[in-house]
């Protein structure tokens, strides 16, 4: 639930996680700098290697001495891959960062037996070809990876191997029947449909789990909110389509269960999502084509994408009993929120905080929240909150509410009337983001212009008073008194 997704696109890894020569460099090539901003997300895992890139992904190609790997023409994004940052390498960050890696393999344009190759070189201890081999490239104990994509996005037209519904289930699920056998305490997600708009949404998703249902855990699922037409009410109000998404494919899970006679359950892996303007990917074929590393889909992420974000958080959470992995795209430069200058500096930019403030308060256990707000009406939503919340109980016992309010112009009093409690709450603390100026961003040379700072809240009357500011992202920490 707490998680992201790395993919050698664009500036995401070379110039991002990974930049042997920079001043922050360690041994490896990493650059402390930016793992400096990201070790206080406290992200559970990251998806890697893609996303687009794995559909021509040789594995193989990214082990053993760097000096032998093979350069290939990466046509997903146009760019040349050097293979120098490869699975080790990011076994090895990973480690150092504290989070878990969800392996992706390719079935768009390999099959099953390179599936089954991966997994014995990356979880099998001893003994055979592919785990001495990963022993004799340093690495003694098995990466004991848990989590394994069964490919990505492979609906899509713009995909190297795109399947249909039924032959891509088919090929998914003999790959995790193998897969599995090679390592029974694995979980493997099966790629869903792209995004809710796809001509072939819900029909692919049905046709692939009919044949995948009882071998398979999670179905992987893709949304991205932009704000492409400048029309702001209507980009605030589009996590209502997520929340659909998320209802629509529970349903299905029930008919597909019942058809099958089943008692296997199948959750949510939604393991792309986020803000996205740039969402149409024509920026690669304006860039020139096969450099290394070149940048790409480097967003200008300002005060209203972190109002936007707050919203899809707060529907994640909202879902949880569908919803267990959720990987925020991408970590580093690409649709991220974390930025890099090639041999300079970094910094965040507003919805950095965002997730940061969600993941550090809201781990626990999710309440259902009755809520009375007033709405309006956007160009494709009609009866839209303005109100968007969420309360959590953290494993401490503290209550954080989450709230965001979608106005851009009017501050929304909220009242919050907690039952239930065995003792009465106090307010802990109060975190506000927000700026007068719904465009307003951080740069380098001014990185603290959007951040997080002290709000106020009170009780009275036994319920909870706070003023959420507009177009803001808020959250308010409650503990039991003793």
């Amino acid at each position: 639930m707490f998680s992201s997704f790395v993919e050698p696109l664009g500036r995401c890894i070379y110039g991002g996680l990974y930049e042997p020569g920079h001043p922050s460099a360690d041994e490896n090539g990493f650059r402390k700098d930016v793992l400096q901003l990201i070790r206080p997300l406290n992200l559970t895992m990251n998806r890697f290697p893609g996303g687009n890139y794995t559909s021509t992904f040789r594995w193989e190609d990214s082990i053993g001495p760097k000096k032998d790997r093979p350069r290939r023409a990466e046509v997903a994004w146009q760019c040349i891959e050097t293979n120098e940052f490869g699975l080790n390498e990011f076994a090895d960050w990973s480690q150092i960062n504290g989070s878990d890696v969800m392996m992706t393999v390719n079935l768009a344009t390999r099959g099953v037996l390179e599936a089954m190759d991966c997994v014995e070189y990356c979880n099998l201890e001893k003994g055979t070809y592919w785990s001495d081999l990963r022993r004799s490239h340093g690495y003694k104990k098995p990466h004991g990876y848990k989590y394994w994509c069964l490919s990505n996005e492979i609906d899509g037209p713009w995909q190297v191997g795109q399947n249909t519904g039924s032959g891509y289930g088919l090929l998914a699920r003999e790959a995790s029947k193998a897969m599995k056998l090679i390592d029974p305490e694995i979980k493997t997600v099966l790629a869903g449909s792209s995004n809710p708009f796809m001509p072939t949404y819900p029909e692919f998703d049905a046709q692939a789990l009919d044949q995948a249902w009882d071998y398979v855990d999670y179905l992987s699922l893709h949304h991205y909110i932009s704000n492409q037409k400048n029309d702001s009410p209507n980009y605030l109000a589009k996590s209502i389509s997520t929340n659909q998404f998320f209802r629509e494919v529970g349903g299905l899970f029930s008919y597909i269960k019942a058809k099958k006679r089943s008692t296997h359950d199948m959750y949510i892996s939604f393991d792309e999502f986020n803000t996205w303007h740039t969402v149409s990917g024509n920026e690669r074929m304006e860039k020139p084509r096969w450099g290394i590393a070149t940048p790409l889909l480097e967003d200008t992420y300002t005060m209203e994408d972190a109002a936007a974000l707050g919203t899809m958080l707060i529907t994640i959470l909202k879902n949880a009993d569908l919803v267990k992995i959720a990987c925020l795209s991408e970590l580093v430069n690409c649709i991220s929120h974390i930025r890099t200058r090639t041999g300079g500096g970094c910094w965040v930019l507003p919805p950095y905080y965002t997730f940061l403030l969600y993941s550090r308060y809201g781990r626990g256990l999710v309440l259902r929240p009755q809520i009375d707000s007033p709405k309006y009406d956007s160009t494709d939503y009609s009866d839209v909150p303005y109100l968007e919340a969420v309360p959590v109980i953290n494993e401490d016992g503290t209550v954080t509410i989450f709230a965001v309010n979608r106005s851009l112009q009017e501050a929304l009093p909220l009242e919050v009337c907690f039952r239930g409690f065995e003792n009465a709450l106090e307010v802990q603390q109060c975190i506000v983001l927000d700026h007068a100026d719904a465009k307003a961003t951080n740069t380098e040379d001014d990185p603290d212009n959007v951040k997080p700072h002290e709000g106020s809240a009170g009780f009275e009357d036994g319920n909870l008073h706070v003023r959420l500011s507009p177009l803001s992202f808020t959250v308010i920490r409650c503990r039991q008194r003793v």
